[in-house]
C-alpha cells in the first residue's frame, strides 16, 4: 500500500489496524495532538506495517468517528474524512486540520487533556507547552502581552543609545507606546521587559562557550572560554557578537592591492543568526536559554522554540521559507533599528554570505534544523580544513590508526567500525565509542572529524539533543 498517497503533504500520521470503539481515547488523542500542532492523518484499516487489512463496516465506522469526535473533543477540530476502497478493501483517510482555536482537549470520564506530538506518539501537553498552545489560541503574541511591571520602574539606557547610534534618532517616552513596549496604562508589555536595561526575565539569557576540540568531551580543559549573560535583548546581542568575535579567528594574506582578510565565519551571517535566535525564540519557555557553541570546526547556536507555524525546517527549502514572526513587536523593533529585515531573507542571507566567501565548498554549507520546542543553526568555519591538513601531514595518531587529514577512497578498518556504531545507535556519545573500541577519546574525535570531511557522516542537531547521521 502506498501510504504516502492518502496522507499527501502531512508529515505526521497514525494508522490503526481497526476503529476502538471502546477506547475512543487511543485515536481520539491523535486527532487532539494533529489539532494542537500542524496537522496530520490518520488512517484506520491499516497496520503498523502498512498492510492494507480493511474494515468490515466502513460507512458504521466513519459515523462513529464523526460523532466521537464531536462529543469529546472541545473544541471541535477541522477534520476531513474519505472512504476508499483498494484491492477490494475498505478504509478510511481521517485529515486533521491545524487549528486556529488552540488548544484542543480530549474531554471524558472527568479529564481535560490536550495532547501534542512527540516523535511519532500523542502525548499530553506538559505546562509549558500548554500554555503556549493557549497563547497560540488567543491570537495574541507572547511579547505584546501585558506585563507585572511599569514603565517607570525600569531603566532603558542601551536600548536609547543603541537606538540612537542607528537610526539617528531619540527614542521618546511616546515611541514606546507607539512601538508597543508600553500599553496605555504605562504598563510594560513582555517586549518592554525584554528590553530593558536589567531585564528581570529569567530567560533572557545567553550561554556562550567555546570548546576544544570536535565536540563536548569529557576532562578538566573542555572548554577554553566560557560566559553567561542576562539583560537586555540588545545587550546579549552585543554580548553574543564580542564572545564569538574573541573566540574565532581573522586570517589574512597580503596581495597587490592590499590586504586580504579571512575569517573563520561570514561577519553578517553570524549577525544573522544572532538576531534570528534572540529575536524569534519562544520566551514563553521559562526554563531556557539561547546557547552559542563554538568548536574547532564549527559554531552552533541554540534557540527555544521551533518554527512558528509548526513546520520543520530540513523539510523546507530554505531559499522560500515564509515569513512568521513569533515576536512581532520585538522584531518591528529591531527592524527599525536596521538588524533585521521586514522580508523573510534570514536564511537566504546566511547561505549567500558562505557562497560568496573566500574557501567556501559546499561542504560548508549552513545547516538548519528544528523540533516542535527547538531550532539550531550550524555554521561552519571556513578555515578549519586549512588548519587541519597542515597538522595531519605532521603528525600520525598512533591509536587511531593513522588517520589522514582526509579518506582517500574506502575508510579504514577503525572508520568501519565506528560507522558499524552509528548506524546502531546515532545519539552514541564519544566516550562510549571509545570504551567499546579500546581507543582515547582524542582518538576517536579525529576519525570522526575524517570521516564527516569525506563525506561519509554528518551531525545533526546540537550535542545535547543531536545525532549523528550515516551518509554512505
Amino acid at each position: 500500500m502506498d501510504i504516502k498517497k492518502f496522507i499527501g503533504e502531512a508529515t505526521e500520521y497514525d494508522k490503526k489496524v481497526a476503529l476502538e470503539e471502546k477506547k475512543p481515547k487511543s485515536w481520539l488523542k491523535s486527532v487532539s495532538a494533529f489539532a494542537n500542532e500542524i496537522g496530520g492523518v490518520l488512517l484506520f484499516g491499516v497496520s503498523n506495517d502498512d498492510e492494507l487489512v480493511g474494515l468490515a463496516d466502513v460507512k458504521r465506522d466513519s459515523e462513529i468517528i464523526s460523532e466521537q469526535i464531536k462529543q469529546r473533543l472541545d473544541p471541535v477540530p477541522q477534520t476531513i474524512l474519505e472512504l476508499h476502497r483498494e484491492d477490494g478493501k475498505d478504509f478510511i483517510v481521517l485529515k486533521v486540520v491545524a487549528g486556529q482555536e488552540t488548544p484542543y482537549y480530549y474531554v471524558a470520564d472527568g479529564t481535560r487533556v490536550a495532547f501534542v506530538r512527540v516523535g511519532n506518539e500523542s502525548v499530553p501537553a506538559d505546562a509549558n507547552r500548554l500554555r503556549q498552545l493557549v497563547l497560540r489560541g488567543s491570537g495574541k503574541p507572547y511579547d505584546s502581552l501585558p506585563s507585572g511591571y511599569r514603565f517607570s520602574e525600569l531603566s532603558f539606557t542601551k536600548l536609547r543609545s543603541v537606538y540612537k547610534i542607528r537610526t539617528g534618532a531619540d527614542l521618546t517616552d511616546s515611541d514606546f507606546i507607539s512601538f508597543g513596549l508600553v500599553g496605555p496604562n504605562g504598563i510594560l508589555t513582555n517586549a518592554g521587559v525584554l528590553l530593558a536595561d536589567d531585564s528581570p526575565m529569567r530567560q533572557s539569557r545567553l550561554f556562550c562557550t567555546h570548546w576544544n576540540g570536535l565536540d563536548k568531551a569529557s576532562g578538566v580543559m573542555e572548554a577554553s572560554d566560557d560566559k553567561e549573560y542576562s539583560g537586555s535583548l540588545v545587550s546579549l546581542l552585543q554580548n553574543g557578537e564580542e564572545f564569538i568575535k574573541n573566540n574565532t579567528k581573522k586570517r589574512w594574506k597580503k596581495t597587490p592591492e592590499g590586504r586580504m582578510e579571512f575569517p573563520d565565519y561570514p561577519e553578517r551571517a553570524v549577525l544573522e543568526c544572532l538576531v534570528n535566535a534572540l529575536i524569534h525564540r519562544d520566551y514563553s519557555d521559562m526554563g531556557s536559554e539561547v546557547h552559542i557553541d563554538i568548536y574547532d570546526d564549527r559554531l552552533e547556536i541554540y534557540s527555544p522554540g521551533g518554527m512558528p507555524d509548526g513546520s520543520v525546517v530540513q523539510d523546507l527549502d530554505i531559499d522560500n521559507v515564509p515569513s512568521r514572526r513569533r515576536n512581532p513587536v520585538i522584531a518591528d523593533l529591531f527592524n527599525r533599528m536596521n538588524f533585521m529585515e521586514r522580508r523573510g531573507s534570514g536564511f537566504k542571507k546566511i547561505k549567500r554570505d558562505y557562497v560568496l566567501s573566500a574557501h567556501f565548498t559546499k561542504a560548508k554549507t549552513p545547516k538548519f534544523y528544528s523540533t516542535a520546542s527547538a531550532f539550531f543553526v550550524t555554521l561552519y568555519n571556513l578555515n578549519y580544513e586549512k588548519v587541519a591538513d597542515k597538522v595531519a601531514g605532521k603528525v600520525a595518531d598512533k591509536v587511531a590508526g593513522k588517520v589522514a587529514g582526509k579518506v582517500a577512497g574506502k575508510p579504514n578498518q577503525t572508520q568501519e567500525k565506528l560507522l558499524q556504531l552509528l548506524r546502531k545507535n546515532p545519539n552514541v556519545t564519544t566516550e562510549q565509542m571509545a570504551k567499546a573500541l579500546q581507543m582515547s577519546s582524542s582518538g576517536i574525535r579525529k576519525n570522526l572529524y575524517v570521516l564527516r570531511d569525506g563525506g561519509y557522516i554528518e551531525r545533526v542537531g546540537s550535542d545535547k539533543t543531536g545525532g549523528w547521521k550515516v551518509l554512505k
